[in-house]
């Protein structure tokens, strides 16, 4: 009778009053916690092309002190598969008796060989790795991974809730031995979509884009380069090439400068490819007429300076067109002397000069402008900025106005997300942008694009030409801006910004050279022929049609 009593009230504790905590305590014994793998969506150009992904890849640890083989037999094998040195294998295996790591990524290929050798003491464990295939083709614009799998630059970085597929905890009930109970586990455990991220860029574009602009580097010997496309109507990036660059898969190796995409993270002043929208900024608040003629004698004086043409041309009588043609700075001067001070300030600031772009690329700084007491209060200011210096903006930024000059005068928004789509080309997502905003009108829009054209045709941008096709550009030589104040002397950034087709403009293409060295190195020397390049690689892809009959 006592024995069952003693059971009674050590059951009524059990049950009653630590039921509650055992209960607890023991689930937390059968139960296990797991947050399963669910790989990044990918990453696919306008073609569908891959430009990034997860693929399975394989770590390769050595034991030597399992080989059945000796440590030169095992290396001679080895060594071609792994693509390193017999001898230093067998060193490294002489250095301890285990766990040597060889490789932390092989490719299935490779590890097929390793297993055919069947040799005991390798041992293989599985992971994923972000697999980028076309290594440093597009790497300012899709960036990279870290090890933790988080995005560190470009679309990886900027889209990481889109890339990043949502992955829930769970908490599967398992036997006494351990092993797990796979009746218990959620039907929606592995179940993921098969949605991927689909870019504006084309990778055919990028490509010929890249090469053209490393041929001119090379020629003139140039720190960097850049070449950008954009769909002025809409704003979309059909390629962004920054030189040098890095690869993607292999990010540990690059400098870390190079994370940064220069032409969002990197202001310049524009120089003459800024009087296209000093023009445009003249023809609206109706103070030149297009067929308006102006002094130049190859020199002015404003305040205390004197402002010279960058060539030593003296043209007497010039027009707004032949301003535009020839790239007069003293022409552009005068024109702008026309306008008061504080209008034009209030310009720039409309066009956004001082302010970031608005772009999904990530890292995009603002440019730079002088305060409105120091614009309005120095001649010099509203002088220099005439001709595209005195302050400064990004490569894109300089894009987006002119994309405003070719789709009649709206401000789009840069971008390089199309959208979310499936595997069948289904678009799920599509991000919004702001409602373009109207800046020109399209009357003035059109005036300054013929005005254009004649930089191509009989003024500095003739290497642009293409035979059968009407093209508006630009060309622009810029003193290179120094840090510790006033330009860098011999120090140069050489652009071409043109446009294309002038019957109905709609691609804007812009290449900028930094720093080319040699003789006669310009804007329609070194960049011109860039973009002559880039739009001959555009015109099939597009299908762009012929201005005129071609011989």
């Amino acid at each position: 009778m006592a024995a069952i009593l003693g059971l009674v009230i050590n059951l009524y504790k059990l049950q009653i009053v630590q039921g509650a905590k055992l209960t607890e305590k023991a689930r937390n014994q059968q139960m296990v916690t797991l947050q399963p793998f669910i790989p990044r969506r990918m990453v696919v150009d306008r073609n569908d092309n891959i430009l990034a992904c997860d693929r399975l890849v394989y770590t390769l640890y050595a034991h030597p002190k399992l080989f059945k083989q000796s440590d030169e037999q095992v290396a001679q094998k080895l060594a071609p598969i792994l693509n390193k040195n017999a001898n230093e294998l067998v060193k490294i295996f002489q250095s301890q008796k285990s766990g040597i790591l060889l490789a932390s990524a092989l490719p299935e290929s490779t590890v097929t060989h390793v297993t055919a050798l069947h040799f005991n003491g390798l041992e293989l464990t599985q992971k994923y790795l972000r697999f980028y295939p076309e290594n440093d083709l597009v790497a300012d614009v899709v960036g990279y991974v870290n090890t933790d799998r988080n995005g560190q630059a470009g679309v990886e970085y900027s889209q990481e809730d889109l890339l990043k597929r949502s992955v829930e905890t769970v908490r599967l009930s398992r036997t006494g031995n351990g092993a797990l109970m796979p009746d218990y586990a959620p039907v929606e455990l592995l179940d993921f979509d098969d949605l991927q991220l689909q870019l504006t860029i084309d990778s055919r574009l990028q490509r010929s884009a890249r090469l053209a602009l490393k041929q001119q580097m090379e020629k003139f010997r140039a720190k960097r380069g850049a070449v950008i496309v954009m769909d002025a109507l809409d704003g979309s990036l059909l390629a962004l090439v920054s030189v040098p660059t890095y690869n993607s898969n292999e990010y540990s190796k690059a400098d870390i400068s190079l994370f940064k995409n220069w032409t969002v993270a990197d202001t310049y002043e524009p120089g003459s490819t800024f009087k296209p929208l000093n023009v445009a900024i003249a023809l609206e608040n109706g103070v030149i007429k297009s067929d308006d003629v102006f002094k130049d004698p190859g020199f002015i004086k404003v305040a205390n300076y004197t402002i010279k043409n960058a060539e030593e041309n003296n043209y007497q009588k010039i027009s707004v067109t032949q301003i535009l043609q020839y790239s007069s700075n003293v022409g552009m001067v005068e024109i702008m002397q026309r306008l008061r001070p504080s209008i034009y300030y209030n310009w720039l600031q409309r066009l956004g000069i001082g302010q970031t772009v608005d772009t999904d690329l990530p890292f995009a700084v603002s440019g730079q402008l002088k305060s409105q007491e120091k614009f309005v209060a120095s001649p010099i200011e509203p002088a220099t900025t005439s001709f595209g210096q005195g302050f400064s903006l990004t490569p894109l930024q300089i894009v987006q106005l002119h994309a405003a000059l070719a789709n009649g005068g709206k401000l789009v928004t840069p971008h390089v997300v199309q959208g979310l789509i499936d595997s069948k080309g289904q678009i799920h997502y599509s991000p919004t942008f702001p409602t373009p905003r109207q800046i020109f009108s399209r009357t003035t829009t059109k005036k300054v694009i013929k005005m254009m054209e004649t930089v191509v045709e009989e003024g500095t941008g003739k290497a642009s030409q293409i035979s059968g096709y009407h093209i508006a550009g630009k060309t622009g030589t810029a003193q290179k801006a120094s840090s510790t104040g006033g330009y860098k002397k011999g120090a140069y950034i050489t652009s071409f910004l043109g446009i294309l087709p002038v019957e109905s403009p709609r691609y804007v293409v812009l290449a900028v050279v930094d720093e080319p060295k040699g003789e006669n190195v310009y804007g329609g020397t070194v960049a011109a022929p860039i973009v002559k390049s880039v739009m001959e690689a555009l015109i099939p892809l597009e299908d762009i049609p012929p201005s005129q009959v071609m011989n």
